[in-house]
């Protein structure tokens, strides 16, 4: 309650009190003066006068309900134009663009999908002309405000075993797994492609 608002309502209270004194006062008192009156019957009628006049302020006192951080609501990362390679059994892939919306490195440690039993991540590696993909040591690491791509000849989640089969415009869930434990999901559409056919080092 403000300064004003008391000041506003303090006249009504003096009011009050005023006029219960004076009909408190006894008959062969002079213009009702307040040396009559009894203490408990003044005390009444300014507690009275007060409770009246005053407004309940319960509902001000109350604990004001704890605001919600956004940065704890914001995802670490932004998973852009995400698609995944078709297939009806064997192995696929899935790709995107990976954007940390932190101001610290991001590191994707693993992968999940209810269409394949396994999932990695992988990358592409050149030796001799061949290219081969195999586990990529340490997860996925994406700079502090920067971007990864996941792309066909490059890093990306590899589908092993795949045992539901993946048509084209079907809406596949993923899940990224973070080093620290949080996840980002994200669903990515299923697109033929005709590459992204290395060969796999399952042991490198």
């Amino acid at each position: 309650m403000t300064i004003t608002t008391i000041n506003r309502m303090l006249p009504a209270a003096l009011a009050a009190l005023l006029a219960a004194a004076a009909c408190a006062a006894p008959s062969g008192t002079p213009n009702g003066a307040p040396s009559g009156t009894r203490p408990d019957t003044l005390s009444g009628a300014l507690s009275g006068a007060l409770s009246g006049a005053l407004p309940d302020t319960g509902a001000a006192t109350a604990a004001p309900a704890a605001a919600q951080d956004p940065a704890a609501a914001a995802a670490p990362l932004s998973i852009i134009d995400p698609w995944v390679k078709t297939a009806r059994s064997g192995m696929s892939a899935a790709f995107a663009t990976l954007v940390n919306t932190t101001g610290a490195a991001v590191t994707v440690v693993a992968a999940s999908t209810p269409v394949s039993p396994s999932v990695e991540l992988h990358e592409v590696v050149g030796d001799g002309g061949t290219t081969t993909m195999r586990r990529k040591e340490g997860g996925i690491v994406i700079p502090a405000g920067g971007r990864h791509v996941l792309q066909p000849g490059g890093d990306h989640i590899m589908l092993m075993n795949v045992r539901t089969a993946i048509e084209p415009g079907t809406e596949v869930p993923f899940t990224l797994t973070l080093k620290g434990g949080k996840t980002v999901s994200f669903t990515a559409v299923a697109k033929d492609f005709a590459g992204a056919n290395e060969s796999y080092a399952p042991h490198e």
